[in-house]
């Protein structure tokens, strides 16, 4: 199993316990971005620096993940096109988006992006909390320790 994550938006608060859990477990971990990213020296982790472009970090997130790999990320696109790849993919408050729920949630974050684009006013989510930033936690590591446990493997 690899992790890679979808630096866009991610929070630090979520990159630095990503980073912990990287270095725990011995889990290959790659940051995508498109542009270069200060990063802890680690032999776990590595950037990865997409080319410039519209959805370039997430075309090469998609064609760099397997079957059984786990994708970070916010965007329900990705999110989408990742699962249909056979990955896991956890966002940064801790929910995982699977084959059961990742339509759905396509379907309303293309309503949402329609309801702005006619200007309707459609909120947002808030800032990052200590509560989401301890179910990201806690929903990572129970991913890994079940990983672990089915396959007897970390990497």
């Amino acid at each position: 199993m690899k992790i890679y994550i979808d630096a866009d938006a991610i929070p630090g608060a979520i990159r630095d316990i990503l980073f912990r859990a990287a270095e725990k477990n011995r889990i290959y971990t790659a940051v995508i971005a498109n542009q270069r990213l200060k990063l802890p020296d680690s032999e776990y982790i590595s950037g990865i620096e997409a080319p410039s472009g519209p959805d370039a970090a997430d075309d090469l997130i998609v064609e760099l993940v397997a079957a059984e790999d786990l994708v970070i990320t916010a965007d329900i696109p990705l999110a989408d096109r990742v699962i249909s790849r056979g990955a896991y993919v956890l966002n940064h408050r801790g929910e995982f988006y699977d084959i059961h729920n990742i339509k759905e949630r396509l379907t309303m974050r293309n309503l949402m992006e329609d309801l702005r684009s006619i200007g309707i006013d459609t909120g947002g989510q808030g800032p990052l909390s200590h509560k989401d930033r301890n179910i990201f936690a806690g929903r990572l590591d129970r991913f890994i320790t079940d990983y672990v446990k089915k396959t007897g493997d970390k990497k």
